[in-house]
C-alpha cells in the first residue's frame, strides 16, 4: 500500500461505523468517510463467522491484496473499512477484487 494507512484503533472503526456511508454486495459490505489528511486509511474485518482463523486470514489478504493492486483508482483523503460476508469464505481471488471494485463505483470514488 503506498498512500494509504492500516485502520487498527478500535475507536476509528466505531467513528466510521456510525457516521460513515455504506453499501453492499454479496461479499462484502464496505464503509467509507472523509479523512481529514490527504492518505487514504484500510481497515478490513472478517468475523468468526466466516470461518476459522485460516479462512478469515484468507479473505484479509484477498481483500488487502485486491486494494493494494486497485489502489491508484480509488481517490485521497478516505477512511475505508471492507466487512467480508459469509458468502465470502472460499471465494477465488477474482470473484473478491470484482466486489471490491463494485462497491468503489457506488460509493463513487473511482478516479
Amino acid at each position: 500500500m503506498k498512500q494509504s494507512e492500516s485502520l487498527k484503533n478500535n475507536e476509528d472503526f466505531k467513528e466510521i461505523y456510525r457516521t460513515g456511508k455504506s453499501y453492499a454486495n454479496k461479499f462484502l459490505i464496505m464503509y467509507v468517510k472523509r479523512n481529514e489528511t490527504c492518505n487514504n486509511r484500510l481497515g478490513i474485518s472478517v468475523s468468526k463467522k466466516v470461518g476459522n482463523s485460516v479462512v478469515r486470514h484468507r479473505i484479509t489478504r484477498l481483500i488487502r491484496e485486491s486494494y493494494r493492486l486497485s489502489e491508484d483508482s480509488f481517490l485521497s483523503g478516505l477512511d475505508i473499512i471492507v466487512v467480508a460476508r459469509v458468502n465470502a469464505r472460499g471465494k477465488e481471488y477474482s470473484e473478491i477484487e470484482s466486489a471490491l471494485l463494485h462497491l468503489m463505483k457506488l460509493h463513487k470514488i473511482g478516479k
